[in-house]
């Protein structure tokens, strides 16, 4: 299950963010979505759990919950639409 990870610290590391899922099942992938300029976050990311049922639960425990002063968005990923790619 992939899911939508929004509202995060501009200073989370990868590492931070792929803690914060553990407790709740195998990480597949997390792609934490950096500006390509300066390196640092974007304030988003996307992480793909192994279950659905640890989706499930991130999703319930983590959606709304406060981590360093920010309250986190996290909802189920919508696939990408294909079309025309912005440059």
């Amino acid at each position: 299950m992939k899911l939508f990870i929004g509202n995060l610290p501009y200073d989370i590391s990868r590492k931070e963010l792929e803690s914060l899922f553990t407790e709740f099942g195998e990480i597949v992938e997390a792609n934490l979505i950096e500006d390509q300029f300066t390196g640092r976050s974007k304030g988003f990311a996307f992480v793909e759990m192994s279950t659905r049922s640890g989706g499930q639960q991130a999703m319930e425990s983590l959606n709304k919950r406060s981590y360093k002063n920010r309250d986190l968005v996290c909802n189920e990923a919508k696939p990408k639409k294909k079309g025309k790619r912005r440059r």
